[in-house]
């Protein structure tokens, strides 16, 4: 399996802003989208993801393929956090989350509500969801937010394993997770160029 991006450019709020973005990832390989705030990796992974249209260019692999884990965490607070892993692993028609919850270190709240955990504790359910999916590729937008020294390990530890399975990861974060199999990508050379103004635009500046 491969995943391809060819000549893709997208849009925030109808506006471009980053154009001609090419890469490749083959299964065991994870690529990190870097740049500074508001540069656009949001975007870019979003539409990758299959949630919003590119205005131009190619994504080569169907959405089917992937899982999207964005700031929110995507969990029902009312829900326990077996009932929540077990609501996704339905959702997937996937089997045991036991390796979800081991993952994670979820195994002793898995009867608490997960509404009444700490925001470190809902960040890993949140990414535990990801290993319920069963799905090939793993789009992650700034993942380890929330997570202290021992979680980012954790997380860092399942995209390995993710990884060593024959999966795939596409990620914006600024921490070092100390993954040899990933690329970086620079989205600050992809950023798109400002229109120019007509006679009519000009007139009023």
């Amino acid at each position: 399996m491969e995943l391809t991006v060819t000549g893709l450019s997208v849009a925030r709020s109808g506006i471009p802003v980053l154009e001609g973005i090419d890469f490749s990832l083959q299964s065991g390989e994870a690529l990190i989208l870097r740049g500074p705030n508001g540069v656009g990796k949001t975007t870019v992974l979003r539409t990758v993801a299959g949630l919003q249209p590119p205005l131009a260019g190619k994504v080569g692999l169907e959405r089917e393929a992937m899982a999207y884990a964005g700031h929110a965490d995507g969990i029902k607070s009312t829900l326990t956090v077996r009932e929540n892993l077990e609501f996704w692993a339905d959702v997937f028609g996937t089997g045991s989350i036991d390796p979800a919850l081991g993952a994670f270190d979820l195994a002793a709240l898995s009867d608490r509500a997960a509404g009444g955990l700490s925001a470190g504790q809902k960040r890993r359910l949140g990414l535990a969801r990801m290993v319920v999916t069963g799905r090939p590729v793993w789009v992650l937008d700034e993942p380890t937010v929330s997570l202290d020294t021992t979680a980012v390990g954790l997380f860092a530890q399942a995209v390995r394993g993710h990884l060593a399975a024959g999966g795939m990861a596409l990620m914006a974060t600024h921490i070092d997770l100390g993954l040899t199999e990933a690329h970086v990508l620079d989205m600050a050379p992809f950023r798109a160029k400002a229109p120019a103004h007509d006679d009519f635009d000009g007139s009023f500046l």
